[in-house]
């Protein structure tokens, strides 16, 4: 069996479903179209299964369990174990898997979890687990193996196109949108998964040019290769007219608002620097555990940022996203969309009563707002509480399309086309990492200011932090409580809680301390300890390992845990 039976051959039959969508939708054509090459003979055509594949393929297909995107359930996982969000529904074990192994109370009470988040991941990583809608390793695997492909597919048929116009800028437009998505899939793939496969043609059809299994540092690598060849594909641009045409049908119109758009080369290339610097920063380690900017993790599937790597990471985001930039995102239609606005994504799936919402915001999450934070009186309320026999008790409810006060941040809504998803990096991570690179070479109010700047931008209208004479420590602790609250539900808050320890076990010199905890008793609680002992990078999904069994030396199952 060719390698990668799962992502790339169950679902390219999905890529020709989007071979006539238009500018404005999404729309699903003929399935009874018989082959790519029959039907992909003009740039029109190339469009649609370019759209498709990104946005249907890599977005929405097989996405149907819990909410209907990767940005619902696959991002959900993310906030479920950076202990943003809790919930208490038999889906997808979205219950088990990102509850903590034990919390200790600030009166000294120890409360065990009978099942460990590690234990349940591994039960449930089977085939028919999967079938049964139980594994929660399958789905973004799924998807960003069935982006890739789709962009194999987009790549192979190039050389069959004509263009008018200016060929060769439209061509190399289409070479950076597949470039750029490849990078991001093997980014999403790498940081998440121990190891992973290396796709480079139509179905993983030539075995010579696909990898076995790989660690995902080198899936990284092909990430990193993958981001530059799109910047250096760009920088032969050469008549903007034919790249915006071509550019404006590949993003649908819907989703070119706000912080959507055409981004012009020069606003691309800086996605691509933002990107760049994510890859590094998010899958080495960092910690910062307990106040301590000198913690050390003793047993990790990764290493520990050097002095070099931050200044990598300063380099990359000093070039990377502005504020004003256009930059890759999605939002909710009426129809034919790649996501619904009620169920599509995470934070949508979070707003309204606690009681009610599939996702519970934590308590973990709001205690990172500062005093007066208008971002909190935006969003969150204190009308009812959602009672949880374990860790997810929470007094707070996000509310839908928040309370309107004007210039302030929204988290989420259910209403069409209100909320903007960020796919890929955003103005505010940029930012962040900044903060984070300055203050961890010994620049603190440098990164301070970039903590201030994006507090400004997002209307919180709380006092500035930069030249308050705040030691290593304090700034670092003003810069995770940041990167928690601006960055929640675009996909990198368990990367974070990965990179500064909180995940790994205590006697491993994790764990996460200081927590706001309520009981479904009424106690509240904050100064908790708490041991997650998470798996830093996932198990490969059995719909893969068991198909296509590992002939290398490298393991599918992550053997740190």
């Amino acid at each position: 069996m060719n390698k990668h039976k799962l992502a790339s051959l169950i679902l390219f039959m999905a890529v020709f479903l989007g071979t006539v969508a238009c500018k404005d939708q999404l729309d699903v054509g003929n399935p009874n179209e018989p082959t790519v090459e029959q039907n992909v003979t003009t740039q029109s055509g190339l469009v649609s299964l370019a759209q498709g594949g990104v946005y249907i393929n890599g977005f929405y297909n097989g996405d149907g369990w819990l909410g209907n995107s990767y940005f619902s359930l696959p991002w959900g996982y993310n906030e479920l174990l950076a202990d943003n969000l809790g919930a208490d529904a038999s889906n997808n074990q979205i219950t088990t898997v990102g509850v903590p192994d034990y919390m200790i109370f600030d009166d000294g009470t120890k409360v065990t979890n009978p099942s460990p988040s590690i234990g349940i991941l591994r039960t449930y990583n089977s085939r028919p687990a999967t079938g049964a809608g139980n594994n929660p390793t399958y789905y973004q695997w799924l998807n960003m193996y069935a982006l890739n492909n789709s962009c194999n597919v987009v790549l192979s048929q190039l050389d069959n196109i004509t263009f008018t116009g200016d060929a060769t800028t439209k061509a190399n437009t289409f070479k950076a949108w597949c470039y750029w998505w490849k990078g991001y899939a093997y980014a999403s793939i790498g940081s998440m998964y121990y190891s992973g496969l290396i796709i480079e043609d139509v179905n993983g059809a030539n075995s010579v040019s696909n990898s076995d299994y790989v660690l995902h540092d080198v899936i990284i690598e092909k990430s990193n290769e993958y981001f530059k060849l799109a910047a250096t594909t760009l920088d032969g641009i050469s008549t903007i007219s034919d790249y915006n045409e071509v550019l404006g049908q590949l993003i649908p119109e819907f989703c070119q608002v706000g912080n959507g758009g055409v981004p012009s080369p020069e606003m691309w290339k800086r996605s691509i620097n933002t990107m760049l610097a994510r890859n590094i920063l998010v899958n080495k380690l960092s910690p910062f555990v307990n106040g301590n900017p000198n913690a050390t993790i003793t047993k990790s599937s990764t290493t520990t940022m050097t002095a070099s790597d931050w200044n990598e990471v300063l380099t990359y985001a000093t070039n990377g996203i502005k504020e004003g930039d256009y930059v890759f995102t999605g939002r909710s239609a009426s129809a034919n969309g790649f996501f619904t606005a009620s169920g599509g994504t995470a934070a949508s799936l979070t707003a309204g009563v606690n009681t009610t919402s599939t996702f519970k915001i934590s308590e973990r999450f709001i205690q990172n707002f500062k005093p007066g934070d208008k971002r909190f009186t935006n969003n969150f309320v204190q009308t009812t509480t959602y009672k949880n026999n374990y860790s997810f008790t929470t007094r707070h409810s996000l509310v839908d399309g928040g309370n309107g006060e004007a210039g302030v941040y929204m988290y989420g809504s259910k209403t069409v086309g209100e909320y903007e998803v960020f796919i890929a990096g955003s103005y505010e991570e940029n930012a962040l990492m900044l903060a984070e690179a300055n203050i961890r070479l010994g620049n603190i109010d440098a990164g301070l200011k970039y903590v201030d700047d994006v507090r400004n931008y997002m209307g919180a209208g709380i006092a500035s932090v930069a030249g308050k004479g705040l030691s290593l420590a304090g700034a670092l602790t003003e810069l995770v409580k940041e990167r928690r609250v601006a960055l929640i539900f675009r996909g990198v808050s368990f990367y974070d809680n990965r990179r500064w320890g909180w995940i790994y076990d205590i006697s491993n010199g994790g764990g996460s301390y200081g927590n706001t905890v309520a009981t479904a008793g009424g106690a509240i609680f904050t100064n908790t300890t708490i041991n997650y002992n998470f798996l830093d990078y996932w198990d490969v999904p059995a719909d893969e390992s068991v198909l296509n069994p590992s002939t290398s030396e490298v393991a599918t199952k992550n053997p740190n845990f």
